[in-house]
């Protein structure tokens, strides 16, 4: 017997006149789908998959009972949640569209550009450049998270970010602090960053969810399969699409009970955090299914290994068109914010994909025929 749903959105559509307005946002973004699949899987099997239009997928979810019923009626109206904007210090990061998130980390051994921006005079001048190009947060970093880094310790994690924070203050950014401490969280907090980003997602230090809590700032929980050190090992997975999301779907009713407001949770796939190249493959082909959770989506896949795995192995510093791809990929899936090491280049990218996207709003069948 069936004991657990989830609706993955099929058909992505330029917009909803495709098919007369029957086609459902995703998470408020601009991203629609015309068909569903409606999932039912008895611990590892897949029971049942039901696909068909928004009006089926309804008359689908109309037969389901218990707990089943209310699983799929809550991802259902999730799908189509529209979510309000971010409000970071001085800036207001709408999310009806897609945002982009520049990297600035501030370690000497991160997997792409470690100890380029370490120091402040280069650190201030790449925060400055990504915000004239266009990112609406920069995300501040002091641990390297790849596999085999180096152990951080709290004191040097904030001699790091407390001064990136500052200079990125001063320029009026909206700032984000990647730390999986609380200690680091809470000095990055009261040195003007406005969100966190936990790669644990809140569970590497308990005391994070406190800390959280009580600044009711914005979290980013990010899925990685370990909870301790090493944050990519983990005991592997039978189906990581849902696996992922069932771990996300723990994470943010955890988050909550701690007294973290739903409306400012964010939630991360992880892409890279423990998965093989097929794992990443499928978590970004099944992106639109992370809408049923109900909070705004980021995707991280910036220069991962995956773009050199399917290509010839570039090292990361040589792999821009494969995380524009990947960019745009989370764009079409109705993802909110991309977090990228090459801000100029993906907001470019962004910018020709939105004036497509808006193309695609028009409805062409009122023009008069030429």
């Amino acid at each position: 017997m069936a004991d657990s749903v989830y609706i993955h959105p099929l058909t992505l559509v330029a917009g909803p006149q495709a098919f007369e307005g029957a086609a459902v946002r995703l998470g408020g973004s601009m991203a629609y789908a015309r068909e569903f699949a409606l999932v039912l899987r008895d611990g590892r099997a897949v029971e049942e998959r039901i696909t068909g239009t928004p009006a089926e997928t309804e008359a689908a979810i109309a037969r389901l009972s218990g707990a089943l019923a209310a699983e799929a009626g809550a991802q259902w109206a999730n799908l189509a949640k529209a979510h309000p904007p971010l409000q970071l210090g001085p800036r207001t990061v709408r999310l009806d569209q897609p945002q982009v998130m520049g990297i600035l980390n501030v370690t000497p051994d991160s997997f792409s550009d470690g100890g380029r921006h370490d120091a402040p005079e280069a650190g201030r001048a790449h925060a400055a450049a990504m915000i004239e190009a266009g990112a609406a947060i920069i995300d501040i970093g002091g641990e390297s998270t790849r596999p085999g880094a180096a152990a951080t310790f709290e004191d040097e994690e904030i001699g790091r970010v407390v001064p990136a924070i500052a200079y990125c203050a001063a320029m009026g950014a909206a700032i984000s602090l990647d730390t999986r401490r609380a200690g680091v969280l809470a000095a990055g907090l009261a040195a003007g960053a406005h969100l966190a980003n936990d790669v644990s997602a809140l569970r590497y230090d308990p005391r994070s969810k406190e800390v959280v809590a009580a600044a009711g700032c914005p979290v980013v929980l990010m899925h990685a399969p370990g909870a301790g050190e090493d944050l990519h090992k983990g005991p592997g997975y039978a189906d990581v699409v849902s696996e992922v999301f069932d771990f996300l779907h723990h994470a943010r009713a955890q988050a909550i009970a701690a007294g973290i407001a739903e409306d400012r949770i964010i939630l991360d796939p992880g892409i890279g955090f423990g998965k093989s190249l097929a794992e990443n493959l499928a978590l970004i082909n099944a992106l639109p299914l992370f809408h049923a959770l109900g909070s705004p989506l980021l995707l991280g896949a910036s220069r991962k290994r995956m773009i050199g795995a399917l290509s010839r192995e570039e090292p990361a510093g040589q792999r821009l068109a494969g995380s524009i791809a990947l960019a745009i990929k989370g764009m079409e899936a109705g993802v909110h914010l991309l977090r990228v090491h090459d801000v100029a280049e993906t907001v470019q990218a962004r910018n020709v994909w939105r004036g497509l996207r808006d193309a695609g709003l028009t409805d062409y069948s009122t023009l008069p025929p030429l």
